[in-house]
């Protein structure tokens, strides 16, 4: 397993205990040093750098067709300025994406909570649905709980090709695999491993919060001024 620095852990047979070793080479490490000779580069800034880097929408549209085919291919900038930028942004794109389950609830929006005292059962989820004409400023949660005032701009936050809280809805439901015959029901990890019944709605709000935040992170990254070799 790996932790968000890119750092693995090895359980050894004859050791029985974890055994770090680090994903960033000592040459790849090298390589970005001698462009910046008097400035200190540690590993972890070289991995959120590179974090960073992978959030930038003109690397991406730069290298698109590269990306389609091969693995990323990571440029040093020109200035250390640059290198610091994305490096620091990658470190708060990466501590809050990791952490995703601590950031703040979104309390940009309104929840009609219905009427009468609300129960741990009142917080179930089947599948959550978009407002009528998918109307993605509406999220009816489930019967009786429904979010209005969604910002659009939180959509602009994709991941693997969808909106981070399209993921959301997508996930935090009852659902019968079909070849298995498998129930996965968010709510028991909600209820059993989270111990908190409102989980999936709190998650929706979360990710709210993580989304803006990162776009806003995203939008202030430095201009793609990169090294020719």
């Amino acid at each position: 397993m790996s932790d968000i620095q890119g750092n693995f852990f090895e359980q050894t047979p004859s050791q029985p205990r974890l055994v770090r070793c680090e994903a960033i080479t000592d040459e790849g490490l090298k390589h970005f040093q001698d462009v910046y000779p008097d400035k200190e580069i540690s590993k972890a800034d070289l991995f959120y750098y590179v974090y960073g880097l992978l959030h930038s929408p003109e690397y991406r549209e730069r290298y698109a067709d590269t990306l389609r085919k091969e693995l990323p291919r990571i440029p040093r900038m020109k200035t250390y300025e640059a290198f610091k930028a994305f490096s620091e942004a990658g470190r708060r794109l990466g501590e809050m994406h990791v952490n995703f389950d601590s950031q703040p609830i979104y309390e940009g929006v309104e929840i009609d909570y219905g009427k009468g005292s609300l129960s741990p059962d009142n917080y179930r989820v089947t599948q959550m649905k978009y407002g009528k004409g998918k109307n993605k400023t509406i999220l009816h949660y489930n019967d009786r709980i429904t979010i209005t005032g969604i910002p659009l701009a939180a959509y602009d936050y994709v991941v693997n090709g969808k909106p981070a809280l399209d993921w959301v809805v997508e996930r935090q439901c009852v659902k019968t695999d079909k070849a298995s015959g498998i129930v996965n029901d968010a709510n028991d990890w909600a209820i059993e491993t989270m111990n908190d019944p409102r989980y999936p709605l709190d998650l929706f709000l979360r990710v709210i919060t993580i989304s803006l935040e990162t776009m806003k992170i995203v939008k202030n990254l430095p201009a793609l001024e990169i090294l020719d070799n």
